[in-house]
C-alpha cells in the first residue's frame, strides 16, 4: 500500500501549503473561481497550521474493497496583500491536478496544471496479482472555465510522463454556497475521458497478464471512463479551527466498467479534515 499511504501524505501537504478553499478534491475541498484584480505581493509566513486529513477510498480504480488512510501535518500559512496572493491562485484539486490560476477575467479562468500520478502497485491487492505495477510519473497539462451566474464551468487535460502514460480530460461543474456565516457548501459533477494508453494499462489485460493473473485478455479502448458528483462542507469554527468533509460517488463506465479486473463500477471516497492555525504574531 506504500502509494496509497503516499498519496495521501502529499495531498495533505498540499492543501495545507496553498491554502485550498472548496470543494473536496480527494483530500480536502476544493475553490470556488472569482474575477481577480491584480496579483499582490506575498507578505511572507503568517503562521502556522497543524492539521489532519482522513481519507477512506478504493484500494484501485475498479476495488470494491476500501482503506482509511489518515496523516498529519505541520505547515507555514501565507499571507497577501489584497486577498489574491500568488497562494491564493493555487488550487489542489487533486494529487495529479494541481492548478494555477493565471487568467481570471470577466468569468474566464485559465492556467497550467501540474501534479503527480502513482500509478498503481500490484501488491496494492491481492485481487491486483500478476497485472504487475502500473508507472506513475509527472503529470502536467492545463485547464479552462467559464462562469455562469454561480456556476463554474470547465475542462482540463492531463498527461502523465511515464513508461505507462497517457492522458485524461476532466469535465465538470461545480457551484458554491454559504450555507451560513461560517459554512459554505460545495457541489460538483462531472465525467472523465481517457485515451486507449491510460485505459489499457488500467483496465486492459494483455496475453502475458491473462496467463498470470487468470482474468480473460480485455483490449480497452479510449472513451469516457467514469461519471461522478461530490459534495463538500467546510465550517469556520472560529479564528483558528477549521473543519472539512466530503463524500464523492463515481461510476466507472464503458469499457472501465466492463473490464474484469473491476470489481465495482460504483466507488465512494470520504474525506474528513481538521486544522488548527498558529498566528507568528501571537
Amino acid at each position: 500500500m506504500r502509494r496509497s499511504y503516499t498519496s495521501i501524505l502529499v495531498l495533505a501537504l498540499c492543501a495545507s501549503l496553498f491554502g485550498m478553499h472548496g470543494a473536496a478534491r480527494a483530500a480536502d475541498l476544493g475553490g470556488s473561481y472569482k474575477d481577480a484584480p491584480a496579483p499582490a505581493d506575498d507578505s511572507g509566513i503568517s503562521g502556522i497550521k497543524v492539521g489532519a486529513v482522513l481519507v477512506i477510498k478504493p484500494t484501485f480504480e475498479g476495488s470494491n474493497s476500501y482503506d482509511a488512510l489518515g496523516f498529519p501535518y505541520i505547515l507555514p500559512t501565507f499571507s497577501g496583500g489584497n486577498g489574491d496572493s500568488f497562494f491564493s491562485r493555487i488550487d489542489v484539486r487533486d494529487i495529479d491536478d494541481i492548478r494555477f490560476r493565471l487568467i481570471d477575467r470577466d468569468g474566464f479562468i485559465a492556467g497550467p496544471l501540474i501534479g503527480y500520478n502513482l500509478g498503481r502497485d500490484e501488491d496494492d491487492d491481492d485481487h491486483l496479482e500478476g497485472l504487475g505495477d502500473v508507472d506513475g510519473g509527472i503529470v502536467a497539462g492545463g485547464f479552462v472555465g467559464y462562469r455562469i451566474g454561480s456556476v463554474l464551468f470547465d475542462a482540463a487535460f492531463q498527461n502523465t510522463f511515464s513508461d505507462d502514460g497517457g492522458y485524461l480530460i476532466r469535465f465538470g461543474a461545480e457551484i458554491e454556497r454559504p450555507l451560513r456565516e461560517r459554512l459554505t457548501f460545495t457541489g460538483r459533477i462531472g465525467a472523465t475521458y481517457a485515451d486507449e494508453e491510460y485505459m489499457q494499462n488500467y483496465f486492459g489485460v494483455s496475453a502475458a497478464q491473462s496467463a498470470a493473473s487468470g482474468f480473460t485478455q480485455f483490449d480497452a479502448d479510449a472513451g469516457f471512463k467514469d461519471v461522478f458528483a461530490e459534495v463538500g462542507l467546510k465550517a469556520k469554527l472560529d479564528e483558528r479551527w477549521e473543519a472539512k468533509a466530503s463524500v464523492r460517488y463515481s461510476r466507472l463506465i464503458g469499457d472501465a466498467a466492463d473490464s474484469p479486473i473491476v470489481e465495482s463500477e460504483n466507488q465512494f471516497t470520504t474525506t474528513l479534515g481538521v486544522s488548527y492555525k498558529f498566528d507568528m504574531d501571537r
